[in-house]
C-alpha cells in the first residue's frame, strides 16, 4: 500500500482510510488527550513491545507521534516483529495540525 515509501506527508496521511489502515498513535496518553487523529489507536511507544499483539500484521500500519521520531522508532520495531506494510507521518501531528486547524497544536 505504501509504495512511495515509509515517510508520508500530512496530506497523504490525511487521505488514509482507518477502515483499511491501522492508524497507530505512539504518543503518551496526555498528548492523545490534547490532540488526536480520527480512527487512531493509542499504544504509547514504551508499551508497544507488550501490546504489539493488538495490531494485525496482515493489515497496513501508519504510525504518528508529535514530530515523527517516535513513530519512526515504532516502524523499526514493527518491522522486526514481522510487519511489512508500514509508514509514518513525517513531521508528526504537528505537521498534520498545520494542514487541519481542527487538530490543536501543542
Amino acid at each position: 500500500m505504501f509504495e512511495s515509501g515509509p515517510h508520508l506527508d500530512a496530506s497523504a496521511f490525511q487521505a488514509l482510510d482507518p477502515a483499511q489502515v491501522q492508524i497507530l498513535d505512539v504518543r503518551e496518553r496526555w498528548e492523545y488527550d490534547k490532540a488526536r487523529l480520527p480512527g487512531a489507536v493509542l499504544i504509547p511507544l514504551g508499551e508497544l513491545v507488550e501490546r504489539v499483539k493488538e495490531l494485525d500484521p496482515a493489515k497496513p500500519v501508519a504510525a504518528y507521534c508529535h514530530h515523527g521520531m517516535r513513530s519512526l522508532q515504532a516502524l523499526h520495531f514493527l518491522r522486526s516483529a514481522g510487519f511489512q506494510d508500514l509508514a509514518h507521518l513525517s513531521g508528526g501531528i504537528d505537521a498534520y495540525s498545520r494542514l487541519d486547524p481542527s487538530i490543536p497544536r501543542y
